[in-house]
């Protein structure tokens, strides 16, 4: 059985609202891709390049098949590993992205931290570029690292957006 968890239509309606015109020209990476439908909303809203990143097998082939059905042949590039192994193989191709849309089961609270952590020590995100975590509501997640901050939280039913900014420099 595929285990899945959608961020449901009102949630990415909100994600991208917010968004608005900066994803037109973007890099946009969503990891923990799931049915991929993050990733596939930002390019259908002008994203330059989507890489999606998801390591069960089953939701890869949906993801093609969603790609497929859609008529995406280029543009959206599928990376089939875990997210640390995913973002280590967009980093060695120097690559910066303008969003990185994190979004790991609810359950492994600390999938969150952990690649927040990641993300933060390297140079994966340009420097006008948001790290958007999605997460339970109740869950405690960090304001500050070394070089990301916090800098809104979106609530919706359950769940919450945070988005993250490099910091300015002190």
């Amino acid at each position: 059985m595929l285990r899945i968890r959608p961020t449901s239509d009102r949630l990415r309606e909100t994600l991208f609202n917010i968004l608005g015109p900066e994803v037109v020209d973007s890099l946009f990476i969503d990891l923990y891709a799931g049915t991929g439908a993050i990733g596939i909303e930002a390019f259908s809203r002008g994203a330059r390049q989507v890489i999606l990143v998801e390591s069960d097998a089953k939701a890869c082939r949906l993801i093609r098949e969603n790609l497929t059905s859609l008529g995406v042949r280029a543009g959206i590039e599928l990376i089939s590993a875990d997210a640390v192994k995913g973002l280590e193989k967009i980093a060695a191709r120097h690559l910066m992205a303008d969003f990185v849309f994190l979004d790991p089961p609810y359950e492994r609270t600390d999938e969150h931290v952990r690649m927040l952590e990641f993300l933060d020590s390297s140079h994966l995100i340009a420097p006008q570029g948001v790290v958007i975590v999605e997460h339970w509501s109740g869950m405690e997640v960090p304001e500050r690292l070394d070089r990301l901050e916090c800098t809104r939280q979106v609530e919706q039913g359950d769940a919450t957006l945070s988005f993250y900014r490099l910091a300015a420099a002190a």
